[in-house]
């Protein structure tokens, strides 16, 4: 007896045009990959990945079992606690020289949903964004996805990595509804002047445009202090600020990040964060006073092993033949260029993952500007690092 045919014979799912215009994130690929061969015994070091390798404080951690313990395991409000928000509002002000309110913070599973309400809630079709490129790419994804027209400001090594100001402005149309800056920046740990902020709140100013100041590794810093767009005359009113425990903190895990702006943004902000998260978990919000105001020895102590670290091998890649770097000024990147090698930076990711085991960014990762350059991350042990250094050295003569 033959089985009766379906009605409805399954076809494949027929996606939304928009998932075409939908980008990722490259460093959970190469992972994947990485993992991938270390399962069949081949030793990879990891200088592709954005996260620290250090664990959370231990008093942030047990922040969050006294939560745990005390039942902060329910829906909160969507924008996040009253009490946690001022504690953000509190600690971002005194960062900035500014006085924020708890109705201009909105807190989140993670950083990132921020960039995606921000843009979404702002960004209509055919709306132009001025964005860094290299640059993180999910700038131009979510511009992308949403319908929006990415216009990428490219980075140059010969200028620190810092915005061309004669070139930005010359970018700015009618159409240009917002203005994303990253300092210090991934994946070029390139930090912005209070010249170059100065110039672009003043052109913000003047044609009425918003900016999104993703400030993530505002403490991770290696000389002078942070300085915030949002601190200039008439900005705070017209910026989105960024920011979040991940990096800070060695948080990732935890996802919980926050975002602050004007409060118009942060009640439409609130709206998408309901419909697509509800909230932030409790138990994690419980933590944002001991994470901001409690000790600071451990995250210091992070920062200070970075910088080390930077040095290691900025000046081991520039021992290099075919390798460029500058050192970096903040977050715990390098860039170097790769150009003298002559292979596309996408096949210099592959080759060096296969053939010298270390796994490392295309440039092109981050945006087509990123070609002739990889990434590494230097979230890793000076030993690992020194030992990607000697796998590299042998891997450049090599045809």
């Amino acid at each position: 007896m033959t089985e009766p045919k379906s009605a409805n014979p399954a076809r494949g799912v027929a996606f939304a045009r928009r998932m075409s215009r939908l980008g990722t994130e490259t460093a959970f690929v190469v992972l994947a990959k990485a993992r991938a061969l270390e399962a069949k015994g081949k030793n990879i070091v990891h200088l592709e990945i954005g996260e620290p390798d250090f664990d959370t404080p231990s008093n942030i951690v047990a922040a969050a079992i006294t939560a745990l313990r005390e039942g902060y395991t329910h829906y909160t409000p969507a924008a996040g606690m009253p009490d946690m928000r001022e504690a953000v509002a509190k600690y971002a002000g005194e960062m900035r020289g500014l006085s924020f309110a708890p109705d201009n913070v909105v807190i989140t599973p993670g950083a990132k949903p921020i960039m995606f309400y921000a843009i979404m809630a702002l960004v209509d079709d055919g709306d132009e964004v001025i964005y860094p490129n290299p640059g993180f790419p999910i700038y131009e994804s979510v511009i992308d996805f949403i319908g929006g027209r990415p216009v990428p400001i490219q980075l140059r090594m010969e200028n620190n990595f810092r915005m061309d100001i004669d070139e930005f402005l010359r970018l700015i149309t009618d159409r240009t509804r917002l203005i994303i800056i990253n300092s210090p920046q991934n994946p070029t740990g390139g930090v912005l002047t209070r010249e170059d902020l100065t110039a672009i709140a003043e052109a913000a100013i003047e044609r009425d445009i918003m900016v999104f100041s993703d400030e993530i590794y505002s403490k991770i810093l290696y000389e002078g202090a942070h300085e915030s767009i949002a601190s200039l005359p008439g900005m705070a009113e017209r910026t989105i600020i960024l920011d979040g425990m991940s990096k800070t903190f060695a948080m990732t895990g935890w996802r919980l990040g926050y975002g602050i702006m004007p409060s118009k943004l942060a009640e439409a902000v609130t709206r998408l964060q309901t419909n697509c998260a509800s909230c932030t978990a409790a138990f994690t919000q419980r933590v944002i006073p001991e994470a901001l105001f409690g000790p600071q020895d451990e995250p210091q102590k992070m920062v200070a092993e970075f910088k080390r670290r930077r040095d290691v091998i900025v000046d081991g890649l520039n021992e290099i033949p075919g390798f460029t770097c500058l050192r970096p000024a903040g977050a715990f990147y390098v860039f170097p260029d790769v150009r003298e090698l002559g292979l596309p930076s996408s096949v210099l990711e592959d080759r060096i993952l296969n053939e010298a085991g270390v796994a490392v960014l295309s440039g092109t990762s981050f945006g087509e500007f990123g070609e002739g350059y990889l990434r590494l991350s230097y979230a890793n042990s000076v030993e690992n690092i020194t030992t990607a250094l000697h796998r590299l050295r042998d891997f450049v003569p090599k045809p």
